[in-house]
C-alpha cells in the first residue's frame, strides 16, 4: 500500500474516532435528552463513516471493501431515523425541550405560562 493511501486512511480512522469520542463526552455533558441525541447522531453517523473509509481504503478493492460499503449504508439510513423516531416519541411522551432564556427571553417572547411578561416587574 502506498505511502499517501496509508496517511489518509489512518487520517480518517483516527478523525473518526475523536469524533465518537467527541458525542461521548456530549452525551455525558449535555443537560437534556434532546441535545444528547443530537450530539450522539451527528457524531455518530460521521465519527462511524469517517471509521469505516478508513477501513476501506486498507482494505483495498475486495469483497471486504463490498462489505464495508453495506454496513455504511445501514448506518447511514438507520441511525439518522432512529435518533428521530426516539425524539418523537418523547415529544409525544409530553417531555419538553430545555429552553434557553437568554437575553430575549427564550423562545416564546418572554412570556410565563400565565400570560404576563417576565422582562417586567409584576409589581404596579
Amino acid at each position: 500500500m502506498s505511502a499517501i493511501l496509508e496517511i489518509a486512511s489512518w487520517a480518517a480512522l483516527v478523525t473518526g474516532g475523536v469524533l465518537i469520542m467527541t458525542g461521548g463526552l456530549g452525551v455525558v455533558r449535555f443537560p437534556d435528552l434532546y441535545t444528547r441525541m443530537h450530539a450522539a447522531s451527528l457524531t455518530e453517523t460521521g465519527g462511524a463513516g469517517l471509521v469505516l473509509f478508513g477501513l476501506m481504503l486498507q482494505a483495498g478493492f475486495t469483497v471486504v471493501t463490498v462489505k464495508l460499503l453495506l454496513i455504511l449504508w445501514f448506518l447511514l439510513f438507520t441511525g439518522p431515523v432512529s435518533t428521530h423516531v426516539l425524539a418523537k416519541a418523547a415529544l409525544h411522551g409530553k417531555l419538553e425541550p430545555m429552553v434557553d432564556e437568554g437575553v430575549d427571553g427564550g423562545v416564546d417572547g418572554g412570556v410565563d405560562e400565565e400570560g404576563a411578561s417576565s422582562s417586567r416587574s409584576s409589581t404596579s
